[in-house]
C-alpha cells in the first residue's frame, strides 16, 4: 500500500499544489485546514509521516508536534515541519518540539518531496522502492519481487503489502487493528480474521510458520 501523508496546512491554494505533488509521488493524501482535523484524522489511523504548517486557526502546528511526540502511540511518525519563521531560535524551536524535519517558507517543492522521501526512507523503506530483508527473505520493492533461500515467492498484493510490512520493522509485534489500517484501506470495513487469513496465506507462500510467529494476545510478529 502506498505510503500515507497527512498534509496539514490551511492555506488552500499552497494545500492543493502540494496535495498534486504528493499524490503524483504516489504517495495516499489526506488533507487537514487546521490543527483540530489533523489530530482527528491521525487518531483515527496514524499516517506515514505529517507535512504540517507551524501556523494554523484553533490548535497550532508547534502544538500538534509536541502532542503527537508525546505520545507513545504517535511519536514515531515523522513530521516535517512548514513555517515562514527563519530566525534560528524558530527552527531550534521546532526541531526541539519534536519535528524531524523544518523547512522554512517559502521552499521549492521538488525539495520537499526529497526530504518526504527522505523521512520515508527510515519508515517505510518498502515505499520508496528500498531493498529488505530478513534471513533468507530478500524483498526489491521496486521491481515487486520476492525470494526466499533464491527461489521467487509468488505472492499477491495483499500478503506483499503484509510482507513488506514485517520486514520494515523486524521484531516488532502488530495488532491485528494495526495490520489492518496499515496494509488494507483504512476506510474498508473488514473484520480482523481478515489479517488471519492473509497472514496464512503468506505463510504458506513463504513455506511454513517458521518465520512469522504468533503473539497469543497480541498480533504477529517476523522473526
Amino acid at each position: 500500500m502506498a505510503a500515507r501523508v497527512l498534509l496539514v496546512e490551511d492555506e488552500p491554494a499552497q494545500r492543493e499544489v502540494l496535495a498534486y505533488n504528493l499524490a503524483a509521488e504516489g504517495y495516499a493524501v489526506d488533507q487537514a485546514p487546521d490543527g483540530d482535523e489533523a489530530l482527528l484524522l491521525v487518531a483515527e489511523g496514524a499516517p506515514d509521516i505529517i507535512v504540517l504548517d507551524w501556523m494554523l486557526p484553533g490548535v497550532s502546528g508547534i502544538e500538534i508536534c509536541r502532542r503527537l511526540k508525546s505520545s507513545v502511540e504517535t511519536r514515531a511518525i515523522p513530521i516535517i515541519m512548514l513555517s515562514a519563521r527563519a530566525e534560528e531560535v524558530d527552527r531550534v524551536r521546532g526541531l526541539e518540539t519534536g519535528a524531524d524535519d523544518y523547512v522554512i517558507k517559502p521552499y521549492s517543492v521538488s525539495e520537499l518531496m526529497a526530504r518526504v522521501r527522505t523521512q520515508l526512507r527510515r519508515v517505510r523503506p518498502a515505499s520508496v522502492g528500498e531493498r529488505l530483508q530478513f534471513e533468507d527473505v530478500v524483498m526489491d520493492s521496486e521491481t515487486h519481487r520476492v525470494t526466499r533461500g533464491g527461489t521467487v515467492v509468488q505472492l499477491g498484493p495483499t500478503e506483499f503489502r503484509l510482507l513488506a510490512t514485517f520486514l520494515e520493522r523486524p521484531g516488532r509485534v502488530w495488532s491485528r487493528e494495526q495490520l489492518l489500517s496499515r496494509v488494507w484501506d483504512r476506510d474498508t470495513d473488514l473484520d480482523t480474521r481478515t489479517v488471519d487469513v492473509h497472514v496464512g496465506r503468506l505463510r504458506k507462500a513463504l513455506g511454513g510458520p517458521d518465520l512469522i510467529r504468533t503473539v497469543r494476545g497480541a498480533g504477529y510478529a517476523l522473526g
